[in-house]
């Protein structure tokens, strides 16, 4: 369960004054987060899990936005 935390520590960091490299490292962060909570979410189905995913799928999509630019 130690990935729950490491999810909670990433949805409350600081993503300002980021450099490119910063964030390209953040959306994998996120990304290696989303895939392994949605691991426990298959087995327990609780929806707070699918909640913070949510939550955390917000946050890359933002950071996506800022590498990729609006289109």
């Amino acid at each position: 369960m130690e990935i729950l935390g490491e999810a909670k520590a990433f949805e409350n960091a600081k993503m300002s004054n980021m450099s490119t490299s910063d964030r390209v490292t953040a959306s994998r962060e996120v990304k290696r987060l989303i895939l392994g909570i949605n691991e426990i979410y298959k087995e327990t189905k609780d929806s707070k899990l699918m909640d913070l995913m949510k939550r955390l799928t917000a946050k890359k999509k933002k950071i996506e936005v800022r590498l990729k630019g609006r289109q």
